[in-house]
């Protein structure tokens, strides 16, 4: 395995996490990341600053150099990278442009859910005029809307939490029909629960199952304040949620596996991360959206307790025969260090002092996000700046880890305290309990 080398498209924590996983692997490192990523330019034997959405670029820069290609954000999914560098004679751990409509178009996947019977599924509406809107709202009361494409993680709006009034509701559709995700909105039934993320690593046909996390979006403590693409995860050493009964593991995991035999029947097999979004309700887990790769908190808890290597499995899902992945009896704590302001204005272009070998003594992980690096200086940029990983025996000792490592950062920046606390996780466990009339 140590002379397989992989591209690695992508410079942000998540991809820091499949860089390092592939470099423990015995892999060669060849990344191409729109702005400096200093952590995975360091692992890398070769890093260029390229737009990772530059499909003839990217192709012409790999082509030669690497084996196996490993695509990290949606983006460069959704216009078609994958397809390219297969063209190019190089399989890559990514889905092609049509399966990845999985993530990129939520009209897509709500229908092919609807099309094949999965169960899962909510109540919804693809409007495109206000007549359309209006009627969906009276059926809908409780609502989520989104537009139909890709926002980042950040364009979902919720009655009750960012829209109080059918007002506000239209108002956010008419800016979504007006042009930003594509004209038209997706409007779905609120749901009362607890969120989970299941990922897998899928080869077209089997599913190889990762350790459940659960993402905290909120900016501020107690899950208050404006949504994010995720302030830091946590999963437990049994690899499920305290909140979650195995049957009910098991139904999310089944409705996985029927979405990609789903797909492979509609002659769009997926091959590539997926990571389901669920949303667990007093009447079992609903889907909320997929993901056509690793999610960005929860890539660094279970990339981190992975113990087949990467390489390995990656080559087990180009040739069509993923067996078992093993993972460490682990749990893990991600926190998410960020810009002041970050959720509504971020302050940019601030230096941050990270004290990279405190962390590593403490024996903890850092990964870079979305920084820039200059002079041997890492600044912010509008996005998160880095992720800290505490990793041990219990989510205790995780948590307090990960608290350690906190505090080996300093600047213009925050992090939620209460990820991976005790009284947190309680407080999940009693308002699922409570949903469930216990």
């Amino acid at each position: 395995m140590d002379e397989m080398r992989f591209l690695v498209v992508g410079g942000g924590a998540r991809e820091h996490a499949i860089a390092k996983a592939l470099k423990r692997g015995g892999a060669r490192i060849y990344t191409v990341m729109k702005n400096r990523n200093p952590g995975i330019a360091r692992i890398s034997e070769e890093a260029i600053i390229l737009q990772e959405t530059d499909i003839s670029a990217v192709v012409e820069w790999a082509k030669g150099r690497v084996d196996y290609a490993f695509i990290g954000p949606e983006a460069p999914l959704e216009v078609g990278l994958a397809d390219a560098l297969e063209e190019a004679g190089i399989p890559t751990i990514g889905p092609k442009k049509a399966a990845a409509r999985i993530e990129t178009s939520k009209e897509y996947m709500r229908s092919l859910m609807e099309r094949n019977g999965i169960p899962g599924q909510v109540k919804y509406a693809v409007v495109e005029t206000r007549e359309d809107a209006e009627k969906a709202l009276e059926e809908m009361p409780d609502h989520v809307i989104k537009p139909i494409g890709l926002t980042g993680g950040k364009g979902a709006k919720v009655s009750g939490e960012h829209l109080n009034s059918i007002e506000e509701a239209m108002a956010y559709i008419d800016t979504i029909i007006e042009g930003y995700g594509g004209g038209r909105a997706i409007i779905e039934e609120k749901l009362e629960g607890e969120e989970f993320t299941l990922q897998a690593f899928v080869d077209g046909k089997h599913l190889a199952p990762m350790p459940l996390v659960q993402d905290h979006k909120r900016a501020y403590e107690g899950d208050e304040g404006p949504n994010t693409g995720g302030m830091g995860s946590y999963s437990m050493q049994d690899h499920r949620l305290p909140f979650i009964r195995e049957s009910e593991y098991e139904e999310a995991l089944s409705i996985m596996k029927k979405v990609v035999g789903a797909m492979e029947k509609e002659g769009n097999p997926y091959r590539g991360i997926l990571y389901g979004q669920f949303m667990l309700t007093k009447d079992g887990p609903k889907i909320i959206e997929f993901n056509a790769r690793f999610g960005d908190p929860e890539a660094m808890n279970v990339l981190s307790l992975l113990k087949t290597p990467l390489p390995e499995v990656a080559a087990t899902m180009v040739e069509g025969n993923l067996g078992d992945v093993e993972f460490r009896r682990k749990a893990t704590v991600v926190k998410y260090v960020v810009p002041e302001g970050y959720g509504v204005k971020s302050k940019v272009d601030v230096k941050v002092d990270v004290d990279e070998s405190a962390i590593n003594r403490e024996g903890a992980e850092v990964f870079y996000a979305s920084v820039n690096e200059r002079d041997g200086a890492i600044y912010t940029t509008t996005s998160r700046t880095l992720a800290v990983l505490g990793m041990a025996d219990t989510l205790e000792e995780a948590e307090a880890l990960a608290e350690r490592a906190l505090s080996c950062v300093s600047g213009e920046v925050f992090s939620r305290h209460d990820i991976g606390k005790k009284e947190t996780v309680e407080r999940k466990v009693a308002h699922m309990e409570s949903l469930r009339g216990n």
